[in-house]
């Protein structure tokens, strides 16, 4: 399925601050991380630059910002879903802090993604929203305090216990992300070794003095904290 992601990943999450050739320079460095560390990378990128990011990678996995739940037809200015998928885009967030949507909304924007195999990344704000968007089964639930976003401060061990369990418990086949302030590969260590399905950054990628090296660390540090994960609960 083009739309399957694989546990454990990192998403590599520019947002707007890159575009064109400087959002191709960070791609490149995310295509190589995953395909020397074997972690699954998705990479969020402007819409027009979705088949630029497409057609000059190999191994990410190109990623649209949202979508809008229309069909083809009229729907002058929105985002249609065929489209995203046209132009190689095997995932979508939805529900992000800087465009929120209402639960009608997300809920048909789940089901057009699904009809389509575009993998969704859904964003709730709290364990309580999360369990509640869990009902609609997207495929990646990130489940962070927004006023975390950019800060550099991580969610405490204790936030990332219990929105991993409680989102499995309502299903186990969600995989959950925990991003709020994560900037080094020590946060994306922990997260990960304390049960997350992928992390990932924007300014902590983005503000490092090499950004490109900074997807590498942290790609690497998730390799190790699965693997560390791994050998305590043979333990």
């Amino acid at each position: 399925m083009m739309g399957k992601i694989r546990a454990p990943f990192l998403i590599v999450n520019p947002k707007s601050y890159l575009y064109g050739e400087e959002s191709l320079k960070l791609a490149k460095a995310a295509d190589l991380a995953a395909k020397e560390t074997g972690v699954e990378i998705l990479f969020t990128c402007p819409f027009a630059d979705l088949r630029y990011i497409k057609e000059n990678t190999t191994h990410v996995k190109v990623t649209a910002q949202h979508m809008d739940a229309l069909r083809p037809g009229r729907g002058m200015g929105h985002v249609l879903p065929e489209s995203l998928k046209a132009a190689g885009a095997e995932a979508v967030f939805l529900n992000h802090a800087e465009n929120p949507l209402t639960l009608c909304e997300l809920a048909e924007c789940i089901k057009r993604a699904k009809e389509l195999d575009i993998a969704t990344v859904v964003c709730a704000d709290s364990v309580a929203e999360g369990v509640a968007i869990a009902e609609l089964t997207p495929d990646i639930l990130l489940c962070e305090p927004t006023d975390l976003i950019g800060t550099g401060h991580v969610a405490d061990n204790d936030y990332v216990i219990q929105a991993t369990t409680r989102i499995r418990e309502v299903n186990e086949n969600i995989m959950v992300m925990i991003a709020s302030g994560v900037s080094t590969a020590e946060d994306v260590y922990n997260v990960i070794k304390l049960g997350a399905d992928g992390t990932g950054a924007t300014s902590g990628i983005l503000k490092a003095p090499d950004p490109g090296l900074r997807v590498m660390e942290m790609a690497k540090a998730i390799v190790q904290a699965v693997k560390d994960r791994e050998q305590g609960e043979k333990k």
